[in-house]
């Protein structure tokens, strides 16, 4: 059975570092994998923030082909690893100097990077995926095209500030909200990523009404 398109992007939104596989420079096809931080862009490209001497910059600026390894928290029911929902994309990373809006995005999802932003050394890096394998468990699996991991309506950076700006957005709850997007909002409780869906599409007439009901309900 084939795995759904949302779930594969739904874990672009729970996850928040996954396991980045470059090609080592001056060791023709030698694989090296690190452990990367991200944090989706409003097309659900992830958005990474490295440093100048790592190792896996150095591999990217050589060849720009690169996959990441996504997989969700461990499930309460057996299974272990190999039951868990995971996902690896493959595509290319490239260095890119986002506006404003996204570094707040960025930071928002990513608050450890403002440290590593202020050395200067660190620059950013986006993936764009052109294909994904995605495993949501045992005899679930196949293979998803980059159309299905972007949002059906994504939504601009300044709707969603604007959003995030409401009263209704800054809830007395034990969680922070972390992004809106079309098909639901991202949440920091307890010190995890959460994903919250509203129960139809966004509603460009009813966003502030929809983003209001959800966090009502969550808190």
């Amino acid at each position: 059975m084939k795995p759904s398109a949302r779930s594969a992007r739904d874990l672009l939104h729970r996850v928040d570092h996954g396991a980045l596989g470059t090609l080592l420079a001056g060791e023709q096809g030698q694989p090296f994998v690190s452990a990367m931080p991200f944090a989706p862009d409003p097309n659900n490209a992830p958005l990474f923030l490295v440093s100048r001497l790592a190792e896996h910059t150095r591999n990217l600026e050589q060849d720009a082909r690169a996959s990441l390894l996504l997989q969700a928290d461990l499930p309460d029911e057996e299974g272990g690893v190999l039951a868990q929902t995971r996902m690896t994309l493959i595509g290319e990373a490239r260095r890119c100097e986002p506006e404003a809006a996204l570094i707040a995005r960025f930071l928002r999802y990513q608050p450890d990077a403002e440290r590593y932003l202020a050395l200067g050394d660190f620059g950013f890096f986006r993936f764009e995926p052109y294909r994904a394998r995605v495993i949501g468990g045992f005899g679930s699996m196949g293979w998803l095209e980059a159309a299905s991991l972007s949002p059906p309506a994504p939504l601009s950076l300044e709707r969603e500030a604007e959003l995030l700006r409401l009263p209704s957005a800054r809830v007395e709850a034990p969680f922070t909200v972390l992004g809106v997007d079309s098909e639901g909002i991202d949440l920091r409780h307890d010190g995890r990523r959460e994903r919250h869906h509203f129960g139809e599409p966004l509603d460009p007439a009813r966003a502030q009404k929809q983003l209001a009901d959800l966090l009502a309900a969550i808190g």
